[in-house]
């Protein structure tokens, strides 16, 4: 696994401070100056850290390749109303390019595919759009490979400790969009546990798997489903969470329990709370991913396409262009890259 270096993300955390109101450009123009390069940003909702810091890797490679960037975002995660209202406004401004973290990634295809009519490059962003060739580009995290690494460091933390793990799986919600399965299934191969089918949540045959539950990516969720499972079976040893804040919330019901020195939890995302979760031991490892690398390199797409008319091309093997993972534990095992938390400080958002 490459290290690329990652200093814009530390230059541009100072850009992040100051949103756009939702649905709200940041700047006041009706269009783009003559010769300018317009790019247009939209994220599910302004106050997630996540988008924030994404917005802030926007601003700093806008400044850096000499274009504009206008930001937007839904009033609340889901609202897909809001983001066609703030593509039409792009479309009405003479935009170049879109980059959108879709809030439902097929109800925003038709208003994508005015755009793209419209002569835009529409680039999603973490979240890919329903079919995917939707857009022209996606720039994301591999969210396979990021839960195939905390599944490796814990089958090998455990097989060095001489322990069976019982793992009780904190997915996201019934739908099982990409993000939840892929991070859910690359756990399980890294874990190695075999699947049969790939494309659905809980369907792996393994006694080693107490269950699943779901927690809608929220620390209160992620409490009631430890719960749940830990009702299921008092001795699990292993806890799996879709996210850093469910992971927060298995911790809590894992503690009142009593049992939080017994259970190991793994998770993604790479948060800053989240990784000083993994330094003061609540996480066991993390995979971090980068929103301010993937809004950086889609300006950087854009503003190479209006020069060029270049389109960016996907990483080997991926329908998308990988923005990067990497393992973030204080226990590094052998066989299995990670860097440690004082690394993960020094790199993580929010």
């Amino acid at each position: 696994m490459s290290h690329a270096p990652w200093t814009r993300r530390a230059l541009a955390a100072a850009a992040a401070a100051g949103l756009a109101a939702s649905l709200t450009a940041c700047s006041s123009d009706g269009a783009a100056d003559d010769g300018e390069v317009l790019v247009g940003l939209i994220t599910k909702t302004e106050t997630n850290p996540f988008f924030v810091k994404m917005k802030g890797g926007a601003e700093e490679a806008a400044e850096e390749h000499g274009v504009r960037v206008q930001s937007f975002s839904g009033e609340y995660d889901g609202d897909n109303e809001g983001q066609v209202q703030a593509v039409e406004n792009l479309i009405a401004a003479g935009a170049d390019g879109i980059l959108i973290t879709p809030n439902d990634s097929e109800a925003i295809v038709p208003a994508l595919d005015r755009a793209r009519a419209a002569g835009i490059m529409v680039i999603a962003l973490d979240t890919p759009t329903e079919p995917a060739d939707a857009v022209d580009a996606t720039f994301a995290t591999d969210n396979f490979l990021a839960g195939e690494y905390i599944g490796r460091w814990a089958a090998a933390r455990f097989e060095a400790e001489g322990e069976e793990p019982r793992v009780a799986m904190l997915d996201l919600n019934p739908n099982q969009i990409a993000v939840d399965v892929d991070r859910d299934q690359g756990f399980l191969q890294g874990l190695g546990v075999d699947i049969a089918d790939p494309g659905q949540i809980g369907d792996e045959d393994d006694e080693r798997i107490v269950g699943h539950d779901v927690t809608e990516g929220a620390e209160e969720g992620g409490r009631t489903a430890m719960e749940n499972l830990l009702q299921r079976d008092p001795d699990l040893n292993l806890v799996y969470t879709i996210n850093e804040p469910a992971a927060a919330g298995a911790y809590e019901a894992l503690e009142a329990a009593g049992v939080e020195d017994d259970v190991t939890i793994v998770s993604v995302d790479g948060g800053c709370p989240g990784v000083e979760n993994v330094e003061s031991g609540v996480l066991g490892a993390t995979s971090m991913q980068f929103p301010m690398e993937m809004a950086a390199q889609g300006v950087e797409a854009v503003a190479e396409h209006a020069d060029s008319g270049a389109t960016p091309t996907p990483s080997e093997g991926l329908d998308f262009v990988d923005t990067g993972v990497e393992l973030i534990t204080d226990e590094a095992v052998e066989g299995v890259e990670s860097r440690d938390s004082a690394w993960g400080l020094e790199n993580c958002w929010g």
